[in-house]
């Protein structure tokens, strides 16, 4: 490490000017000479056979080039999916509809006005049928929601049953047998965890462009996984991976929503090889939340088996996941993640059971956390059950129950082992920044003069840092993109003749800040300066292989590759300022833009003259290949398990219901840190759209399968003012699993903060006799609930 490094130190991030002065250029900014626009006719029944299509009026309207029905592009086959269980998504709906919004036909037109008003002229007679929506419903089988499936339940997620391999066997017989011992005390809640609409502040956006001559396709797309949408379109259209060239811009939020091949991506290369002209179709907020997937939507029972000690002898959930209606990328597969962390940070026998249900909505998927905020919520709220049950402080039945230090790596009931963790400490670490025993006091104090004062906590673990290879055996795999089927990161690092860096990297961000991150990184490595290192990605063109940014995995598997590619070029031009140098390899250091020998610093070479002579063979060592570049690939055996302990303090008016939301302490540990700045920044995003899920935000479907909340005028978000200051603590675990010692924190926040809200308002409310409302708490939900209690 140099004298002057910028690992673990405060560095702005550089992504930020250029989109603080409005010169970002994002997919909808970009402009093609003989550009087009796409609008869609879409269905508004959630269920119901299409009797016929009249696309003249539309054809004849001015500006119309061109309209396509299911007809035209039913050769290219159904989207493609990662892992294809269920019903695939057609390209355009198929004799029927399956949810309101569902794409019907497709215009395209000189200006976006134009084909819009196109798209309504698009006459469609529908024989409509009965939606189901409620998961109990479909879960019973009663109606089907697709014909040529056998049951509304497409999948089932068990500890036991979800790999063979693993030869796991069922711990439900061991909770069952606590159950009937003399001391157990059995706590049982049916709870919700609502559906969410992600939201991101761009809407989605796609521009196709088809070279004729060259038999290529050019494609701005803002996505999260570039690689994996270049893979889906040369795949379905059968052409070769070289034949598709697709870039990411800047992407204005993703969350999880632009992790996806989506059909409006496909049909705009469709209709722009169809056209011979680029063709662009950019999202309108309405309707984002019937084209662009949602997130969540659990209904499910979590049973605690426990002493009157604190000691906690079993934990079960069973329920139901809502898929919506067709499955996209990982739509089957997100439940997966909640059973990976089912056990949060607890050593107890688990038994998980999440059945996938089909439904007349739209297509869930990965949203901020994806499974594993559902999974902390019900394990979380029925601790803190269980903790009022007994009488005994919520932390102190935790602190019980976790696994202790020296007991890691710790296999779970899962199979997996989580690499490295000191709960404990983290507890510790949150109480001393929180003053518990003082808040504590505080709301005895409050309780005495009326007042409802409520405090929460709740600790989780996360799997994250997707990168082991095994993934692929049990349906985690990129072929059906075209890609490889494992998760490993890359990174290639260039010393150009001047002396800078390029650094390509095979990441998809979304504000994480990697162009800032991944410069510490080859900073840190070989002492080039920070300003003289500019990192891309985004570009398939460009970049190496990569999966994309997703499940807060960039840093511990890319940013690990990257690193090894920093380290190989280091060793390799170690020997050539050795020789420049007349010293030993092993004697020579790097840091402040040159290379000196230990001992010496005034015997150094600064990078521009080692790169002048890297690049002039004659100059070098013998059997020196001229140049600096190096790629690195990593391929991890397990992932990462970050973890932490947060606490909320809520103060609740018992005569409206209203929720104020007082004051926010988190303690996390996501192993070393790069950049402390840049992981804040991911946790507050995080806390607030966990307060957005406890206290605001909810998709709500009508019985005929409408979706009630499409604008932001009924689907309402957390704003600043909503929001106090956070406040932040870490623990340093460093995860033996990279070489870096990293873990993941992009969606630390989220999967911690939800349950955290919930449990302080229900703590404010428990001496009117309230045990649980379900989310969102908005102020005529908390206001019945204080109202039922008091009946």
């Amino acid at each position: 490490m140099s004298t002057t490094s910028v690992m673990g130190g405060v560095v702005k991030r550089r992504e930020d000017p250029a989109l603080i002065r409005g010169n970002g250029i994002y997919v909808d900014d970009v402009k093609a000479y003989g550009m087009l626009h796409m609008a869609f006719a879409r269905s508004p029944y959630a269920n119901a056979r299409i009797t016929s299509i009249d696309t003249s009026m539309a054809a004849g309207m001015p500006g119309v080039v061109a309209v396509y029905t299911i007809d035209d592009v039913r050769t290219l086959g159904p989207l493609l999916a990662q892992v294809p269980v269920g019903k695939l998504r057609p390209l355009l709906a198929d004799g029927v509809v399956k949810h309101v919004g569902e794409a019907v036909a497709l215009v395209v037109a000189e200006s976006p006005a134009e084909a819009a008003d196109a798209a309504d002229a698009v006459q469609v007679d529908y024989d409509p049928m009965k939606a189901i929506v409620d998961l109990k419903e479909s879960a019973s089988d009663k109606t089907k929601v697709h014909d040529d499936l056998p049951s509304n339940v497409i999948h089932s997620w068990t500890y036991h049953g979800y790999w063979d391999a693993l030869g796991l066997e069922s711990q439900k017989p061991k909770i069952d047998a606590a159950k009937e011992r003399d001391d157990a005390i059995v706590i049982s809640q049916e709870m919700v965890n609502q559906r969410l609409i992600p939201v991101a502040i761009e809407p989605r956006s796609v521009m196709a462009i088809w070279n004729g001559g060259y038999e290529r396709f050019i494609v701005q797309s803002s996505s999260q996984i570039p690689h994996a949408l270049s893979g889906a379109i040369a795949k379905t259209f059968g052409l070769a991976a070289n034949a598709v060239h697709v870039a990411a811009p800047e992407v204005g939020g993703g969350f999880g929503c632009k992790l996806n091949v989506y059909n409006d991506e496909i049909l705009a290369c469709f209709a722009a090889k169809d056209l011979g002209r680029p063709v662009k179709w950019t999202e309108k907020r309405r309707e984002a939340a019937n084209s662009t997937i949602q997130g969540r939507g659990w209904v499910a029972t979590a049973t605690l088996v426990g002493t009157r000690d604190g000691e906690i002898l079993g934990y079960e959930i069973e329920g139901l996941a809502d898929m919506g209606a067709y499955t996209q990328n990982f739509t089957v597969a997100i439940p997966l993640l909640g059973l990976w962390v089912a056990s949060g940070q607890y050593a107890f026998p688990t038994h998980f059971q999440i059945d996938c249900v089909v439904t007349n909505t739209m297509t869930t998927d990965a949203y901020r956390g994806a499974g594993r905020p559902e999974a902390i919520y019900y394990l979380e709220r029925i601790i803190d059950m269980y903790a009022r049950e007994i009488g005994m402080d919520p932390l102190e039945v935790r602190k019980k129950n976790y696994w202790r230090p020296d007991q890691f790596p710790a296999t779970m009931g899962c199979g997996f082992s989580l690499d490295s963790g000191n709960y404990e400490a983290s507890v510790d670490s949150l109480m001393a920044k929180a003053d518990y025993a003082g808040l504590r006091k505080m709301q005895e104090k409050a309780r005495s003069e009326g007042r409802h004062v409520g405090i929460g906590v709740s600790s989780y673990v996360e799997v994250c840092g997707f990168g082991p290879a095994v993934l692929a055996e049990i349906g985690f795999s990129w072929a059906n993109y075209g890609l490889p089927v494992s998760f490993n990161g890359s990174g290639l690092v260039r010393v150009n003749p001047d002396g800078t860096a390029t650094v390509l990297i095979g990441t998809g961000p979304s504000g994480q800040g990697h162009q800032t991150t991944w410069a510490q990184i080859v900073s840190d490595g070989l002492g080039i300066p920070m300003a003289d290192i500019k990192v891309f990605h985004g570009d398939t063109a460009e970049s190496p292989m990569g999966v994309g940014t997703f499940g807060s995995r960039s840093i511990a598997v890319d940013g690990a590759a990257t690193h090894e590619a920093t380290q190989k070029i280091k060793r390799k031009v170690s020997k050539l300022v050795a020789h420049m140098l007349e010293a030993s390899e092993d004697d020579i250091v790097f840091a402040d833009g040159k290379a000196y020998v230990a001992g010496s610093p005034d015997n150094s070479a600064s990078w521009a003259e080692i790169a002048k002579a890297a690049y002039q063979s004659h100059k070098a060592p013998e059997g020196w290949e001229s140049g600096l570049e190096a790629h690195g690939s990593f391929s991890p055996g397990n992932a990462t398990w970050p973890f932490g302990t947060h606490l909320a303090v809520v103060e609740v008016d018992t005569e409206t219901g209203n929720v104020t939301l007082l004051k926010y302490v988190g303690a996390d540990d996501c192993g070393n840190v790069i950049n402390p700045m840049i992981v804040d920044g991911q946790i507050h995003g995080g806390i607030a759209q966990g307060v957005g899920q406890a206290l605001f935000e909810d998709s709500i479907y009508d019985a005929d399968g409408n979706c009630l909340t499409t604008s932001l005028v009924d689907y309402i978000i957390p704003t600043a003012g909503d929001l106090p200051m956070f406040d932040l603590t870490r623990t340093v675990t460093p995860s033996p699993v990279n070489p870096l010692g990293v873990k993941g924190i992009g969606e630390a926040g989220t999967i911690a903060s939800a349950h955290t809200i919930v449990n302080a308002v229900v703590d404010a409310l428990a001496p009117l006799g309230v045990k649980h409302i379900d989310m969102p708490l908005r102020p005529k939900r908390v206001w019945q609930a204080i109202n039922d209690a008091r009946s």
